[in-house]
C-alpha cells in the first residue's frame, strides 16, 4: 500500500484533531484535551525548537558558502525585504477595506472599553532593535533562539569561510557535514508532524470553541476573510508573475507548512516544513535558506491585516470615525513596524499598539481581542509563513534569471 504524503497526513490529522476538538467541547473535556492532549504537541513543538537553530545556522552558513559571492547574498538580501514590504503594505489595504466594508454594514459588535485594562511591552526605538541585532554572546542568542542574531551570526561565519578561501576548506566540510547530519534528524522530527497538529488542534477546538463563537465572531470573520484573499489574490499573482509558478501547485506545495503553521501559531517552529516545501517547489537551497529565517522574523503580512481589522473595530468601540489620513498613517505605520519590530518579543502585540497610538487609540482596547489573540494567530501565521514560501521561490527564479543574463552577456 502506498504510502500516504506528508501533506495528505498533517490534512487527515487536522481533521480528526477538528472533530475530537468538537466532541471534547461539547461533552465538557475542554480540561482532559489541555492536561492529556496538549502535552504531546508541546513536546513535538519543542522538538522543532530544538532543532530550528542549528538549521537556520548551518543551512545559512552553507548557503553562504554554496552562493560563493557575498553579493550574491546583497542581492537576495534586499530583494527579500522589498518584497516583504510592499506585500506587508498591501495586506494592510486589504484588511482596512474589509474591515470598513464589515463596520459599514453594522457588523461589528459595539463593546465597552471601560474598566479593561492593557500594558503593551514597551518599544525602545529603531536604533535599539538594530543594536540588539549584533550579538554580544553567540551562546545566548543561541539558547534564547534568537533569529535576527542567529542569522547575522550566519551572515558572519558564511563570508568569513567565503574570505579565507582554500584556508577555511576545513571550515566548509565541517559545515556541510554538520548540515547533513541536521537535514536527517529534521527529516523525522517533521515526519512527527501529524502528531503535533493533531493534539494541538483538538486542544484549541476544545478550549476556544465559546470564544469562536462569541460577540467578536464577525471581527474574526472579517480577519480571516482578509487572509484568503490575500494569500489567494497576491501570493498567487506573485508567484505566478514573478516565478512562473502555478497558484494550484504553489499552494498544493505549500499545504504542509500551512496546516502545522495553522495548528502551532509558530513562524519559526514551521522554517523547518517551510524549507521542505519550498525545497520541493524548485526553490533554490540556498536561497530558500536565506529567505525562510529572514522571512519568519520580518514578514507579518498576516498580522499586518490582523492589526487593521483589529484597529477598525477598537475604534467602532472607542466611538471613533478613521479618516482617510489615519488610514494612510495606519499602513505606513504596520509597514515600517514590521521591520522595525522584528526580533522584539510579541512583536505583533507591540506593532499594534504603536497602529492604534498612531491614530489616536487607547492601547487599552486591545484588551478586548487579547483573550482570543490565538484564533486569529492561527490565520496570521498561516499567511506569514505562505509569504515566506513564496518569496523564496520568486527570489530564486530572479536569481536564476539575472544569473542566466549574466552567463549570455559573458558568452
Amino acid at each position: 500500500m502506498k504510502k500516504l504524503s506528508l501533506p495528505v497526513q498533517i490534512f487527515i490529522a487536522l481533521l480528526l484533531g477538528i472533530v475530537v476538538g468538537l466532541i471534547c467541547y461539547f461533552a465538557g473535556l475542554g480540561d482532559f484535551t489541555a492536561n492529556y492532549l496538549k502535552p504531546f504537541g508541546d513536546i513535538f513543538v519543542n522538538l522543532l525548537k530544538f532543532i530550528v537553530v542549528p538549521v537556520v545556522l548551518f543551512s545559512m552558513i552553507d548557503g553562504i558558502i554554496s552562493m560563493g559571492d557575498m553579493r550574491k547574498v546583497g542581492s537576495v538580501a534586499w530583494k527579500t525585504i522589498v518584497y516583504f514590504m510592499c506585500t506587508t503594505a498591501i495586506a494592510c489595504v486589504i484588511g482596512l477595506i474589509l474591515a470598513n466594508l464589515f463596520n459599514g454594514a453594522g457588523l461589528f459588535p459595539t463593546l465597552s472599553t471601560e474598566g479593561v485594562t492593557y500594558e503593551a511591552s514597551e518599544f525602545s526605538g529603531f536604533m535599539s532593535v538594530l543594536v540588539s541585532i549584533f550579538p554580544s554572546n553567540m551562546w545566548v542568542s543561541f539558547s534564547e533562539a534568537n533569529m535576527l542574531q542567529v542569522i547575522v551570526i550566519a551572515l558572519f561565519f558564511g563570508g568569513a569561510i567565503l574570505a579565507a578561501g582554500e584556508k577555511g576548506q576545513l571550515c566548509r566540510d565541517i559545515v556541510a557535514s554538520f548540515y547533513s547530519v541536521i537535514e536527517r534528524l529534521m527529516a523525522f522530527i517533521i515526519s512527527l508532524s501529524p502528531i503535533g497538529v493533531f493534539t494541538y488542534m483538538s486542544w484549541v477546538v476544545a478550549t476556544q470553541g465559546v470564544e469562536i463563537l462569541g460577540s467578536l465572531a464577525l471581527v474574526i470573520l472579517c480577519a480571516y476573510i482578509g487572509y484568503v484573499v490575500h494569500a489567494v489574490v497576491v501570493y498567487s499573482s506573485a508567484v505566478r508573475i514573478f516565478a512562473g509558478i502555478s497558484p494550484l501547485r504553489f499552494f498544493k506545495g505549500a499545504s504542509a507548512a500551512m496546516m502545522f503553521a495553522f495548528s502551532t501559531t509558530s513562524s519559526a517552529a514551521t522554517i523547518p516544513v517551510s524549507k521542505e516545501c519550498a525545497d520541493e517547489m524548485g526553490a533554490d537551497q540556498d536561497v530558500a535558506a536565506f529567505v525562510l529565517p529572514l522571512g519568519a522574523t520580518i514578514n507579518m503580512d498576516g498580522t499586518a491585516i490582523y492589526q487593521c481589522v483589529a484597529t477598525i473595530f477598537l475604534a467602532t468601540c472607542a466611538g471613533m470615525h478613521l479618516g482617510l489620513g489615519q488610514m494612510v498613517t495606519i499602513v505606513i505605520t504596520a509597514t515600517l513596524a514590521s521591520i522595525g519590530t522584528a526580533g522584539v518579543p510579541g512583536a505583533g502585540m507591540v506593532m499594534l499598539a504603536m497602529v492604534l497610538q498612531s491614530v489616536g487609540l487607547p492601547i487599552e482596547g486591545i484588551a478586548l481581542v487579547a483573550g482570543i489573540d490565538r484564533v486569529f494567530d492561527m490565520g496570521r501565521t498561516t499567511v506569514n509563513i505562505t509569504g515566506d514560501a513564496a518569496c523564496a521561490l520568486i527570489v530564486s527564479k530572479m536569481e536564476d534569471r539575472k544569473e542566466a543574463r549574466t552567463r549570455a552577456v559573458r558568452g
